[in-house]
């Protein structure tokens, strides 16, 4: 049986090779194998819980973490070793109190504000149109200073045990996050404004995902994070790259805009991005609230429908969300206000219900139950998941429509390894149809 192996670049390549259609195809793959994680039973499918191991890990020096995750689908069984630095934890509890929606301490630190609409033929740093927020002052570190990218290989075997994939994991990983995350998101009615916390591999692949599947659509994309100069990498990345031109030119009204705290008036453009999204990423590995809570708990905060994904936080000390904002959305809905509210759907949509039970910091701090988590394989398919809705008094598909489509909606993923089996099997056949990697026949 052949064995292909595909390093990072190779992934690389492959992946932004990918066109609209290819990435649907994947997302359906994937769509699927995670429904039958939810749903399934061994007599049905490899893809059910009970065949998917709890993933081990082994600590190392410097706050670093090897991890294995072993893994199953009904055609496939594999492995994911990945070795990555985490977040330490904080030395005290005060970390969801320091971050306020309070007037930015730089009041007197200069700040430019325009934006970027076409793509510039000169180098970043020499645009006139390009939006920059610029604070002096600090914030409490919301994210740890290592980088949490993993290094390490994902291993595929057939069910019978013949080895046929051998794939390095730091892209595969980012984009497999990015992939699960824009499922709920390439179902939202608008999408013309999103933002996006981080500038790292995650970011990048939920801004190209994103545009891939609704760029027409999409007319505003902030980039929020706490280092500029990562951030302008990125942008001048995509604005100046062959690999971003056919997005660059996909739709004339896109612009950019990058808010760093680092830059002046942080504060007034963190809550104006956050207020006006339509969808928000968060993708960094914070041990603080990325953003006040009122900011989306407010009754002006409430009045818009926004998707929320928060994917950078993967252990009980992590956090990117407020725990309030997570209550809010799972409180009972008595309909007494005298504000018009967006739909909620009184769960927080999860990628594992037992893994984000025992890993996810938002989670945990919220005080959440299992019964206010929803797994992400029970709703994608919306009929089967609408049943469930009527049986309980619900208005079933409709009201499960309305509210994926245009409610207040919280994903909450801290990884499965079976994403990682399911997209590699995906990525070992492209990568054999369209010549990227190396392929040793009769391994």
């Amino acid at each position: 049986m052949p064995l292909t192996v595909l390093s990072d670049a190779d992934i690389h390549s492959l992946l932004f090779s990918l066109n609209r259609e290819d990435v649907v195809a994947l997302q359906e793959n994937l769509a699927e194998a995670l429904h039958e994680y939810s749903t399934g039973t061994q007599e049905t499918t490899g893809c059910c819980h009970t065949n998917q191991p709890q993933r081990i890990s082994i600590p190392a020096k410097n706050n670093q973490t090897t991890l294995f995750m072993p893994a199953s689908t009904s055609t496939s069984r594999g492995i994911k070793i990945a070795t990555l630095a985490t977040a330490a934890e904080p030395s005290h509890n005060g970390s969801l109190t320091s971050i306020r929606s309070t007037p930015s301490t730089a009041s007197t630190a200069s700040s430019q504000s325009t934006s970027i609409s076409t793509p510039p033929a000169t180098p970043v740093s020499q645009m006139s149109n390009l939006s920059f927020a610029h604070s002096l002052g600090t914030q409490s570190s919301v994210a740890s200073s290592q980088s949490t990218s993993p290094v390490g290989s994902l291993t595929l075997i057939t069910a019978s045990g013949q080895p046929y994939g051998f794939l390095a994991a730091s892209e595969l990983t980012a984009f497999r996050t990015a992939l699960a995350a824009t499922m709920l998101f390439n179902r939202r009615t608008n999408v013309h404004t999103i933002a996006i916390f981080g500038a790292g591999a995650q970011a990048m692949w939920h801004i190209r995902l994103a545009l891939l599947l609704r760029g027409p659509e999409i007319h505003h994309v902030h980039i929020i994070n706490r280092n500029f100069e990562r951030a302008r990498q990125l942008m001048t990345d995509i604005y100046t790259t062959p690999e971003w031109k056919d997005l660059r030119k996909s739709n004339d009204k896109l612009d950019f805009s990058i808010v760093s705290n680092e830059y002046g008036e942080y504060n007034r453009l963190l809550k104006e991005h956050v207020r006006k999204s339509d969808a928000i990423f968060c993708c960094t590995p914070s041990i603080a609230p990325l953003f006040p809570p009122e900011y989306l708990t407010s009754a002006e905060g409430r009045r818009k429908g926004r998707y929320v994904s928060a994917i950078g936080s993967y252990r009980q000390h992590m956090i990117e969300l407020h725990p309030d904002i997570l209550r809010q959305a799972v409180a009972p809905d008595h309909k007494h206000h005298h504000h018009r509210h967006a739909q909620k759907g009184g769960v927080i949509v999860v990628d594992s219900l037992s893994a984000c039970m025992k890993e996810a910091g938002e989670v945990k701090q919220a005080n959440l139950t299992p019964e206010q988590l929803v797994e992400i394989g029970e709703i994608l398919m919306v009929k089967k998941a609408s049943m469930k809705e009527i049986a309980e008094g619900g208005e079933g598909e409709v009201g499960l429509k309305r509210w994926l489509q245009g409610g207040n909606v919280i994903y909450k993923s801290v990884g499965l390894g079976l994403m990682d089996i399911c997209v590699g099997e995906d990525l070992v056949m492209l990568g054999r149809e369209r010549g990227f990697g190396k392929t040793f026949e009769g391994f």
